[in-house]
């Protein structure tokens, strides 16, 4: 077999279709079909089941992409390492990232990357940061950036701290404590809350601020986006705790900080083992890499 035939294979496992992997892959449908049908016979298995609608895998399908993507992904470690020791950084680089990171300006560490290594091909993924730990552990991801309590750390990665800050009370401009320069958690305690799922690092912060003075508080409202709980609170629906550095995005709500709030630490994370050569160049890219 060949790596060709397993690009093939992933594509049609991907698409689900042999015509629409064809078309990624730009290659005739007919072509790309004699190049999976060959593979099987040497392999001595159908990879796929085929109807006029639907293409699946078939149990060695499925026994066989795991190992074909991690051939391909060897195969491209290879180039790049050859690439990076003649002084060309390229290869494939995905970054994870909670959608309010606000110790690094990420739209702008990605444009500076972009123009200095073109010929990396950049994907960037938004998640919670369990998510984005266990994709960075697995392999899936090469770095993230999280945020998360004082004390977390992250196991089986390497990581380090870019920065900590307080949560302010976020609310709806005609809320009542919209007019209050300064409150504490006590203050706070009767609202009602949109907040992030429970059992998150996200939610975490603030509720270990409210356990930690012997404060209860009502989440009436858990979502899995900072986009919808914004707009919920923007409705008058709750108010919300969310990082202080992240408010200047908060446009049409009023921020008011907390003198006992919420501390969250924003960490980056990446394999333990040794990154690639786009990776590398990636967490020694000024604005992530730390003194």
């Amino acid at each position: 077999m060949d790596l060709q035939q397993m690009r093939y294979v992933l594509a049609v496992a991907e698409t689900a279709s042999f015509t629409r992997a064809a078309e990624q892959c730009h290659i005739v449908q007919s072509a790309l079909s004699h190049q999976v049908a060959r593979l099987e016979k040497e392999l001595g298995a159908r990879l796929f089941e085929r109807t006029s609608r639907r293409v699946w895998l078939t149990p060695a399908g499925e026994a066989f992409l795991p190992a074909a993507r991690q051939a391909l992904e060897a195969a491209e470690r290879a180039r790049a390492e050859v690439a990076a020791a003649t002084g060309e950084i390229r290869g494939t680089l995905t970054i994870g990232s909670i959608p309010t990171v606000a110790a690094v300006d990420l739209p702008s560490v990605i444009r500076n990357y972009r123009r200095r290594y073109p010929q990396v091909r950049f994907s960037l993924r938004t998640g919670s940061s369990e998510l984005l730990v266990e994709q960075v552990r697995a392999g899936t991801l090469d770095a993230a950036f999280l945020g998360v309590q004082p004390g977390f750390r992250p196991q089986g990665v390497r990581d380090r701290e870019l920065g900590r800050g307080q949560h302010v009370a976020v609310v709806a401009p005609d809320h009542p404590l919209a007019t209050h320069h300064e409150v504490d958690l006590s203050l706070l305690a009767d609202e009602v809350f949109v907040d992030f799922a429970d059992g998150s690092a996200a939610r975490a912060q603030s509720d270990q601020a409210f356990a930690a003075v012997g404060l209860r508080r009502e989440v009436a409202f858990e979502v899995s986006g900072v986009e919808l709980l914004v707009r919920m609170v923007r409705h008058g629906l709750g108010i919300a705790l969310l990082p202080a550095a992240f408010s200047a995005e908060l446009h049409g709500l009023r921020c008011v900080p907390i003198t006992n709030g919420p501390i969250r630490v924003e960490r980056l994370v990446w394999s333990r083992f040794t990154p690639s050569p786009a990776a590398s160049a990636f967490l020694c890219l000024p604005g992530v890499c730390t003194p």
